[in-house]
């Protein structure tokens, strides 16, 4: 990683610093003096080792975890509704109730698409909460002990029965990812993957997380 820098360490984290507090590519090169191109460069930089950071951070949850779905992207077409709008990048999430989200784009929501990230990231015996998608059916035979609350029956909360904590998430990256004004498909993953980095490490100084563990300047 560190051949890939052109500018001194100096001036590098100087960036990284903006990029903590979550300025823009553009407004750090006004604020820098450096060339927008430039700024832009080194975001998605730290970007794409933040992307392979997480991949090799994030180990398997136990304990009370909630799954759900959501999707990125276009506005629904007219007309479409429902799962797999089209248009949109469909996201599967894990959140490990009082810890860590895992994120990942997905094909589709199908069960034949999930189970196998379900079983990759949970261990058995978790305690697992979903929505009534179908997808979902079937993961008590898989060693979970499965709790659903029914969205389409207007049932959101049934005492710790809930998928309130993933569903805040969604709010919070999608709100996040609003400010960019659009995102190229080929370069989402790479900020899908930065707010999991973030909620991850709420709290914690970034600056100093990303210069020791992720980036190593």
């Amino acid at each position: 990683m560190q051949k890939r820098w052109r500018l001194s360490r100096y001036r590098v984290k100087k960036i990284l610093m903006c990029f903590c507090v979550d300025i823009t590519a553009g407004k750090t090169a006004l604020l820098l003096g450096y060339n927008r191109h430039t700024a832009e460069r080194y975001f998605t930089l730290f970007r794409e080792r933040i992307l392979e950071y997480q991949h090799q951070a994030l180990m398997p949850f136990a304990g009370e975890i909630e799954l759900d779905e959501s999707y990125f992207g276009a506005r629904r077409v007219r007309g479409k509704r429902g799962r797999g709008a089209a248009g949109k990048t469909p996201v599967f999430g894990v959140l490990k109730r009082g810890g860590q989200v895992f994120l990942t784009v997905v094909r589709s929501c199908s069960k034949e698409e999930l189970m196998p990230i379900i079983q990759g990231r949970i261990l058995e015996n978790a305690t697992v909460y979903t929505d009534g998608w179908g997808a979902y059916d079937g993961l008590i035979l898989n060693g979970y002990d499965h709790y659903r609350v029914f969205h389409s029956r207007d049932e959101f909360a049934r005492g710790k029965c809930h998928v309130n904590g993933i569903e805040s998430f969604w709010s919070y990256a999608k709100r996040r990812l609003a400010k960019f004004n659009g995102i190229a498909s080929a370069r989402f993953v790479l900020y899908l993957k930065e707010c999991e980095f973030r909620f991850n490490n709420k709290g914690q100084d970034l600056f100093d997380i990303l210069c020791k563990n992720v980036l190593q300047i």
